[in-house]
């Protein structure tokens, strides 16, 4: 027989064991059990096919289902107990990184414009710009060059009465005879960035530093004075010596869109 025949001639002794019951509370006579304590199944009769069918088991009876074996109380709640501490953990850590990222937030990935914006300016703390007069203006082709607008700004005082970034787009306007309201340092890169015929040559116009020795902790920078290439001049640059060493532009004056003549200035780099 196969295991659901099986089951069923199961299920039929728990029927006959019922019955034996029932007729012990009635006074009647049980049924006499077999020698095993097995009820024996009854002869089938052939059917088509091959194969037995166990007896049919009588309506209206219910058959009372396997008792599944339940976890023990101290599993149960050892099970509960990890669960909560899991959660707990996670929720601690989720609040504490929103916390730290709140109060200690990460500079990383932006423009020096923004960080020299937020906070009143953190150059004031932190190293965020050129160690020397030259490689910031050098920066300032290169942001050029390369379109990249906020860091290209981002390198010019912008505190204050100290705006240097509407004094380099005003001047910018009056070099190229735009429009001589115009005072966003953004749309005025933006237009440099279209004046610039080689990227490269233009990036690498000026060196990151000079043989010569630096006169104090202000350098004027005049862009005539390197070979500059791929793009216009940008006039002339005043950077000042700010805290942690670094260099600030600090002042801007109009130049030549195109410089004439030899260059004067040495580059060591």
């Amino acid at each position: 027989m196969d295991p659901d025949q099986l089951e069923q001639f199961r299920q039929f002794q728990q029927f006959q064991d019922y019955l034996r019951f029932t007729q012990t509370q009635q006074g009647n006579q049980p049924a006499p059990p077999p020698n095993t304590g097995v009820v024996q199944a009854p002869p089938s009769s052939p059917q088509q096919g091959g194969g037995a069918q166990p007896p049919m088991i009588p309506p209206g009876y219910q058959l009372v289902p396997t008792e599944r074996r339940r976890a023990p109380k101290w599993l149960s709640w050892l099970g509960k107990k990890v669960i909560a501490w899991v959660l707990a953990i996670i929720i601690l850590g989720v609040a504490g990184t929103w916390l730290y990222n709140h109060y200690f937030p990460n500079d990383a990935g932006k423009t020096s414009a923004q960080l020299a914006q937020e906070g009143g300016g953190k150059y004031h703390t932190n190293h965020i710009f050129s160690t020397n007069p030259y490689e910031a203006v050098r920066f300032v082709y290169h942001n050029v060059a390369q379109g990249r607008v906020d860091d290209a700004c981002g390198r010019f005082q912008n505190e204050g009465p100290r705006d240097i970034q509407t004094q380099f787009a005003q001047d910018i306007a009056q070099t190229f005879r735009q429009n001589t309201a115009q005072t966003d340092c953004k749309k005025a890169v933006e237009f440099l960035a279209t004046q610039v015929t080689n990227k490269n040559d233009y990036a690498e116009s000026l060196p990151s530093s000079v043989s010569d020795p630096l006169p104090g902790d202000t350098v004027t920078v005049d862009s005539c004075t390197f070979p500059i290439s791929g793009g216009p001049a940008l006039g002339v640059f005043t950077v000042s010596k700010v805290e942690k060493g670094q260099w600030l532009i600090t002042g801007h004056a109009v130049g030549p869109a195109k410089c004439s003549g030899v260059p004067t200035t040495t580059p060591t780099s």
